[in-house]
């Protein structure tokens, strides 16, 4: 399992260097607050998530269907159930949370880069 990436994926990586170079300025990975969201602005208390397809459950139901009933589907359901509290108990600090799924990256670039970049401006 060490071998697969949380962090600097390469769709991070894009996010990242899209941002960098609106010259739009943000914390990578910001450890301070529940989460590590892979974007943040603290001063402004917003936070983006960039969820991975497969290990934050993106069609959960399909998913759950097709593979074995294994170590992989209980680590799911707790990542679906750790990101809904995560979310709520940041909202509940005051904190504006974003989350993009990576399929929505690779599909729709320049629309989720827009979407994130509005978020964080506005």
């Amino acid at each position: 399992m060490s071998s697969i990436k949380s962090e600097n994926t390469g769709i991070e990586k894009l996010v990242f260097k899209e941002l960098k170079r609106k010259k739009i300025y943000f914390q990578k990975h910001y450890r301070k607050i529940l989460g590590t969201p892979d974007i943040s602005l603290p001063s402004k208390k917003k936070a983006v998530f960039i969820d991975g397809d497969f290990w934050h459950g993106y069609n959960f139901k399909k998913l759950k269907r097709r593979l074995p009933k294994n170590i992989w589907l209980a680590k799911i359901e707790r990542n679906i159930r750790r990101d809904k509290e995560y979310r709520q108990k940041l909202r509940k600090r005051g904190w504006r949370v974003l989350r993009v799924w990576e399929h929505q990256i690779e599909k729709e670039k320049e629309k989720s880069l827009n979407k994130i970049e509005h978020f964080l401006k506005k």
